[in-house]
């Protein structure tokens, strides 16, 4: 064989490269589990074992390990697997736009930033591109002919780069650039605020295009920390305090008016404003001392459009902040601020750090003492020399942690930040402005959160799922194919120890789906080897020599399998450029899983098979059982074509009728809202759950947000959405939510459980297990992406076919066909979301599932076309149908065996896998089945009839099997 040389060499390096990837990840784990063997559950004693064990090396001859070096390199486990969070962080890019036009007021700026904020709600475009399309539109409204370098936009100090006469096209490369580089900024600052929190393995990525960070976290368990961590821009600033008695007049005026119109605000009419301040309790220099679960209707009370529009002159441009959090002598309550502001709200203190740390003052509190820099240190020069005997507040990012009044000037810079803060609150606090400020505030969009216990079961379910599905594979293909079967095994061994060592070394992300494409992968193995085998056979029975049949067997199968991967590869990418998290990490190793079984089932394969027919050893490719299965098996399946074509319509409309009448489920990803997975210690009845949250999740509106409980595997854990405050996407929201959510279950749960214990639950207590946050603006993207993944891989799919068969009867029969399973599965979802004990909600995953489904159904439909283009070559003519006929039923054997297997294997990972990819694994189980049914009776068929209305039944001459045919046959096969 030609080149066995180059792929003997090419697999031995390859497999040298994936062993010393591999080595770090075995010797860690051998570590981890001798300090847990003697060590048991006790973590003090385990964490001394570990500083004794990590002192160990182990030298290879080539290499040296060491645990702390081993750990480092290690593969990367997703947050499925082993716990952790994932967050997505968008950067506000309006206030970039802000910072580089220098706070300008100018009218048609501010318009066209308030428009592109209403725009952004519904548009997959960076802000930046959105803010430039409306700009056009104001200005042109506004016939005000204004230009981008004009100095009341972008031609300022800020960008001296732009020249007076500079175009707007320029204008937008320069802009542009610089947002970029913010953005950057941003991901270095997040990135090290990340490493000083001491984050094992983090993986931090810019999301381009977007103004959006993505970082996930495995291992971390205090989720209110990290979200601080990561959404606290660190943009210290001094202000000047408005005291009482200048607010005071403005709240009496406010409150007369909310007395009346309350209602039309969203907060109960007869609200009393100076009730909630509680002016007789002030403090702190505040303007108001509110209980926290006022906070809410106060916020919305101020941010009114009724309040802004009677402010006085002198609170015009008044900020009202809140404070850090409560005092330690008054729990219940939060003091409000009213922070003198001006027409750009450029605080008069700016100040970037140069130093910070932890100290006590001297009363023994926490502190953090800070030094300005010089440009800093001057201005704070100048704001307390005007404010002797004044208060000044200290906020960063317009919460308020001090207020205290002046006593004299300071001069140098130095000053001290005082909270009532804990000592790792004002670590944090430190390691925040020594890492740096982000460039703009930063919030979290979308949050993924899996408890450790939840992790370890993924873990444990994934890899008995992984391990069945593998034996099942091994055992059917020896079972079938013998000898030959044999040498697949070892190939698909070898594949699998390729796909894990590539994805080690790229440094990718191991995930649940994660295994789930592998073992798909090796599905694809199966299949690959399966076609190689039957057509082998198929020459056998030819009587040619086992040589020169082995030959032909290869030469015959490559352009079916080349068809069949590149197909596959193809949705994956689709999978990859649209897909999010877990479902790139799907696609990553589909990929790595499709070019390994291609090299190994292949080339390294056929290596090793004619390495030993050359020496003239047999080599059987059928056992006495599977002999002569589907060999003489013949169907007239284009003529019964019409009565499947009844079926499919009648399964059509069936669920298109199910999906106009019930609908579907979808999910946050479409949605937007979260999600909460909690275990109870007993079962729980789901309806009264449900209706208790329902009550307690109203808004200030006496408005019911939407809650639904559903059961997730087991009767004792929950699946828990709400689009309770949807369009919030702070940390207060956030814990808003949990607390409510902790008081409506409290009931059903331990008693004496706190509200920490009952966020961070483990395997030895109830509580959150794991949950999921997507704001709108991501869901709204996401469902784009969605919808766009499938458009772009049926486009794919139907240039491919065209490209590779030249008949585009082909690929309308193959779109069809992808057509009709995908509706199939829509309307089993839409008939089945609400009865079934697992998710079958519509989102990312489900997407996932769908182009999977497409994947394998093209895969499918392409081994039957390349045969039907085999015999429109070869084979002299009697009728059409004819070799349709022929070219299906010569095919079965393949057909029956990839289907089979396939769906052995979804089936393991759909009862041994866990409750996470039940319903991924359900839509594949219905895709593979339904897209067998329509590569033959839908895809062929269309075909068929495309080609036959053309007059190709009367003028393709070809010979195929017809009823006579297999008459003649019969009654030879009986001599």
């Amino acid at each position: 064989m030609q080149g066995k040389g180059l792929i003997t060499l090419v697999a031995v390096v390859l497999g040298l490269i994936c062993l010393n990837e591999l080595l770090p990840t075995w010797y860690a784990s051998k570590i981890e589990n001798q300090a847990t063997q003697i060590a048991g559950t006790d973590p003090v004693k385990y964490q001394k074992e570990m500083e004794r064990l990590s002192k160990d090396t182990l030298n290879l001859g080539f290499t040296k390990l060491y645990y702390s070096r081993a750990k480092e390199r290690e593969m990367k486990l997703g947050l499925d697997l082993k716990g952790g969070i994932n967050a997505l962080l968008e950067i506000n890019q309006r206030d970039l736009i802000n910072d580089l036009t220098n706070y300008s007021t100018n009218p048609i700026l501010l318009e066209t930033l308030d428009q592109t904020d209403k725009v952004q709600k519904n548009s997959t475009k960076s802000y930046i591109e959105n803010f430039f399309v409306v700009f056009d539109e104001v200005n042109k409204a506004k016939g005000a002919n204004l230009k981008l370098a004009d100095p009341e936009i972008f031609g300022n100090t800020n960008l001296g780069e732009i020249k007076f006469n500079s175009t707007d096209e320029q204008v937008k490369n320069i802009v542009r650039r610089k947002i970029s580089a913010s953005e950057g900024s941003a991901y270095e600052v997040i990135r090290t605020r990340i490493d000083k929190m001491g984050v094992t393995q983090p993986n931090v990525q810019r999301v381009p295009g977007t103004g959006r960070i993505s970082v996930e976290m495995p291992g971390i368990k205090d989720v209110d920390r990290v979200k601080k961590m990561l959404s606290t821009s660190a943009k210290l600033q001094f202000w000047e305090v408005q005291q009482p008695q200048e607010i005071l007049p403005y709240f009496e005026q406010l409150n007369t008016v909310i007395a009346a119109k309350g209602d039309s605000i969203g907060v109960a009419k007869g609200t009393n404003l100076i009730n909630l301040l509680q002016l007789s309790t002030l403090r702190s220099n505040g303007v108001g001392n509110i209980k926290l679960s006022d906070t809410a209707a106060v916020n919305k009370i101020l941010n009114s459009t009724i309040a802004k529009k009677i402010r006085p002159a002198n609170v015009k441009y008044t900020q009202f902040m809140w404070g850090y959090k409560p005092d330690a002598n008054d729990q219940n309550n939060l003091v409000l601020y009213a922070i003198r502001g001006n027409i750009n709200q450029k605080a008069p203190v700016d100040g970037a750090v140069e130093s910070a740390r932890v100290n006590y003052d001297e009363l023994g509190r926490v502190v953090v003492d800070m030094q300005m820099d010089s440009k800093g240190a001057k201005d704070w020069k100048t704001l307390t020399g005007k404010n002797v005997n004044k208060p000044v507040a200290v906020t960063l990012d317009n919460v308020v942690y001090t207020a205290p009044n002046v006593v004299n000037e300071i001069p140098n810079g130095r000053t001290q930040i005082s909270g009532n803060f804990s000592q790792q609150e004002a670590q944090d606090l430190v390691d925040v402005l020594g890492a740096g400020k982000l460039p703009a505030s930063a919030k979290v969009v979308q949050m993924d959160v899996v408890g450790p216990s939840l992790g370890k079961a993924s873990i444990d379910a994934g890899m008995l799922s992984f391990f069945i599905a593998f034996i099942v594979l091994l055992s059917y293909i020896i079972f079938y194919y013998g000898g030959a079967g044999i040498y697949a095994v070892i190939a698909m061994v070898i594949n699998l120890f390729y796909i894990f060592g590539i994805m080690d070394s790229v440094d990718a992300t191991l995930t649940l789906p994660g295994i789930a494409g592998i073992v798909l992968s090796m599905a694809m193995a199966v299949d690959t080897n399966v076609i190689i085998y039957e057509r082998t056979k198929e020459e056998l029975f030819a009587g040619k020599h086992i040589l020169e049949a082995y030959k032909d067997g290869f030469k015959h199968a490559l352009s079916a399998i080349i068809d069949g991967h590149s197909t596959t590869i193809l949705t994956a990418i689709v999978l990859y450029v649209f897909g999010t998290g877990p479902i790139k990490g799907f696609a990553v190793t589909l990929i790595i899983g499709i070019l390994m079984t291609f090299f190994t089932s292949v080339l390294l394969s056929r290596v090793m098979i004619f390495q030993r027919l050359n020496k003239g050893k047999h080599l059987s490719v059928w056992t006495p059982p599977t002999k002569n299965l589907f060999r003489y098996t013949w169907i007239d399946f284009i003529g019964k074509r019409k009565f499947a074509y009844m079926i499919s319509l009648f399964l059509t409309v069936a669920s298109l009728i199910s999906i106009a009448v019930n609908g579907f489920k979808y999910g946050i990803d479409f949605t937007g809202g979260r999600n909460y997975v909690v275990k109870f210690d007993k079962p729980v009845d789901v309806d009264k759950v449900e209706n208790g949250l329902i009550k307690l999740f109203a808004t200030e509106d006496g408005k019911n947000s939407a809650v639904e409980a559903k059961t997730i595997g087991t009767g004792n854990q929950l699946k828990i959405s709400t689009d309770y405050l949807i369009d919030d996407e702070s940390l207060k929201a956030d814990q808003t939510i949990e607390e409510k959510l902790f008081q409506g279950l409290k009931q059903y749960l331990p008693a004496n459980m706190t509200l920490q214990e009952f966020k961070q639950a483990d395997k030895d207590h109830a509580g959150i297990i794991s949950s999921a946050k997507v704001g709108p603006t991501v869901a709204d993207d996401i469902k784009t992406h969605g919808t766009l993944a499938v458009i772009a891989a049926l486009g794919g799919i139907f240039i491919y076919i065209l490209f590779r068969f030249s008949k585009w009867q082909f690929s309308l029969g193959a779109v069809a066909g992808l057509f009709h399973d995908a509706v199939i599965i829509l309307g089993t979802y839409s008939l089945l979301h609400k009865y079934m004990p697992f998710n079958m909600e519509i989102n990312q995953d489900f997407i996932a599932a769908i182009l999977t489904v497409l994947g394998y159904s093209i895969n499918d439909t392409v081994i039957v076309f390349d045969r039907i283009r085999e015999y429109l070559r070869e084979k002299k003519a009697l009728t059409l149908a004819g070799l349709f006929d022929d070219s299906i039923s010569s095919t079965l054997g393949r057909t029956f065996n990839t289907s089979f297997t396939t769906i052995l294997v979804i089936l393991a990972i759909f009862i041994f896998g866990g409750d996470n990819l039940r319903g991924f694994m359900f839509a594949l189980l219905i895709g593979i089945g339904f897209g067998t049914y329509s590569s033959i009776f839908i895809s062929s068929a269309i075909a068929y009839d495309c080609l036959k209305e053309k007059g190709k039944e009367d003028h393709v001459h070809v010979k195929g099997r017809t009823t006579t045919d297999r008459e003649t046959t019969d009654k030879k096969k009986k001599a």
